[in-house]
């Protein structure tokens, strides 16, 4: 057979193909197109890490601040309050008492001072310690006389002139003017009809303040619940329930006498105020807090500034409240975070009042 030498050279001469120059030059194209793509991608991704995390701060501060202020104004519930004490002896215990509830030195005793905070020295970047403590019985503790101290730690106890609110290990507060003690029901029994008796732990001292006419109130499961920030964590009492809390500061509110509601000063838990008289403590109506929360993302730059107050008050960290017609906020430092100021944060801050304080305001 032979070939067309005519038709072999036409179609050699319209065959067509992508040459090297355009292939090279096609590549570099899509490359292009790929490092725009990736670049929108990677600021997109960005952009929706940081929104994210900032509603992971908005959440997070919300909730610990929630945890908080429950607790707070939950505070001196189950004290036996004065309004139903005619001696009004209840809250001028002095001095406080004590009790080792858990018979380990190492931990705090209970007293029956309802908040406490603990300055631990904001200046340093060192979170404050809030600490509320109240109790769970419905009874709101309400003092009965004792009218015969001479059995306290027999078997049949001593003898009260009602069965008002007691029951087992409950924590007892026991008073005799100023003069108040702290104990443990071993066991409490009697009838409504029946005097009660109530036999406290034989670990409890005899003698003054249990005398016949001193006043014994059952206060439940009388307790402290202690907020502090550990490794950028909001815990209660050790356990960590918020993560990405960076900072707490807290200042009490406090009244010019005891028998006032009016908060007149927002003083910081330092000098007289860090171990306060029975009779400051009665003025203590009032607790503001702010909590700083943190978006976990680290930025590329800077995004947070030192923040300074209208009273002066240098934060490295954003600011907590404009105190330009009250009292100097408290520092806020998050300078011992490595590359703080790559970070975002959002500051939660709020008052509390000590509601179970300013209900007995009259006899306070």
């Amino acid at each position: 057979m032979k070939l067309n030498k005519k038709h072999l050279s036409y179609d050699r001469l319209y065959q067509s193909g992508f040459s090297l120059v355009e292939l090279m030059v096609g590549l570099v194209i899509g490359l292009i197109a790929s490092l725009v793509i990736m670049q929108v991608f990677s600021a997109f991704e960005g952009q929706k890490r940081s929104t994210s995390g900032t509603a992971d701060a908005q959440t997070n501060g919300s909730i610990a601040l929630h945890h908080i202020q429950r607790d707070v104004q939950m505070a001196g519930y189950g004290l036996p309050m004065p309004s139903a004490d005619a001696d009004n002896t209840s809250l001028n215990c002095s001095p406080f008492p004590v009790f080792d509830h858990d018979d380990n030195p190492a931990t705090p005793d209970l007293d029956v001072f309802p908040l406490v905070i603990d300055d631990a020295g904001s200046a340093d970047g060192v979170s404050d310690v809030v600490t509320a403590r109240f109790s769970n019985t419905a009874m709101g503790a309400i003092p009965v006389k004792i009218v015969n101290a001479t059995n306290a730690n027999a078997a049949t106890g001593l003898a009260a002139e009602n069965n008002i609110g007691c029951k087992d290990n409950d924590i007892v507060l026991i008073s005799q003017g100023p003069l108040c003690r702290m104990t443990r029901v071993a066991d409490a029994n009697g009838s409504p009809d029946t005097l009660q008796n109530i036999a406290l732990i034989g670990s409890t001292p005899v003698g003054a303040p249990i005398a016949i006419g001193a006043k014994i109130a059952c206060m439940g499961d009388w307790r402290d619940y202690r907020y502090e920030v550990v490794d950028n964590q909001l815990t209660l009492d050790g356990v960590p329930i918020v993560s990405e809390i960076v900072n707490m500061q807290a200042q009490y509110g406090v009244s010019a006498v005891a028998n006032s509601n009016q908060v007149v000063n927002w003083v910081n838990a330092t000098g007289a105020w860090a171990t306060p008289t029975v009779a400051d403590r009665n003025r203590i109506k009032a607790l503001r807090i702010v909590i700083v929360a943190r978006n976990d993302l680290l930025e590329k730059d800077d995004v947070t500034a030192p923040c300074t107050t209208a009273r002066g008050v240098v934060n490295n960290g954003p600011c907590a409240w404009d105190d330009a017609d009250f009292d100097a906020a408290p520092t806020i430092d998050l300078s011992a975070i490595e590359d703080w100021q790559r970070y975002r944060y959002k500051t939660f801050e709020t008052i509390i009042p000590l509601r179970n304080m300013l209900w007995s305001r009259d006899v306070l």
